[in-house]
């Protein structure tokens, strides 16, 4: 499994409940400029519609040696998730007020997956208690490299 893109700021800002693998339905110089690593999962969020769910705000640009068939940079792209699935997020977006976003997308075998969370947001002192937290560990970790030497 290579993974091409993350979504950096997603752990930071959400509380993430469940994920999810999703295929991704993409054209063929969208396909050539992820395999060149040309994606960006920042701003991405996932919606859906009429029973599907749509990947909106994922910028891939163009590639560089395509022609004028070149695919929109921005444009909305289908997920491929079974039905089961697409009923529980669903469901728990619409009873719960959570909201779904991609955290990355790789390649698996010759396929590009895409995976998905369904995430509740954090509050701003929740972020704060996770920066600290995270300073401690760092802090150990060094505590711990320095006796180990």
């Amino acid at each position: 499994m290579k993974i091409i893109a993350t979504n950096k700021k997603a752990h930071y800002s959400y509380h993430v409940i469940t994920k999810y693998e999703t295929g991704i339905c993409l054209q063929g110089t969208e396909v050539k400029s992820i395999r060149a690593s040309r994606i960006s999962l920042n701003e991405a969020f996932v919606v859906e519609k009429h029973n599907e769910l749509f990947l909106i705000n994922a910028l891939i640009p163009e590639y560089d040696q395509g022609n004028r068939c070149n695919h929109s940079p921005t444009r909305q792209r289908k997920l491929l998730v079974h039905k089961s699935e697409i009923r529980k997020i669903s469901q728990a977006v619409n009873r719960d007020g959570l909201t779904v976003i991609p955290l990355k997308i790789y390649f698996k075998d010759r396929w590009i997956k895409l995976e998905i969370a369904v995430c509740k947001g954090k509050a701003k002192s929740d972020k704060r208690q996770d920066k600290i937290k995270q300073e401690a560990n760092r802090e150990m970790a060094r505590a711990i490299k320095l006796t180990n030497r």
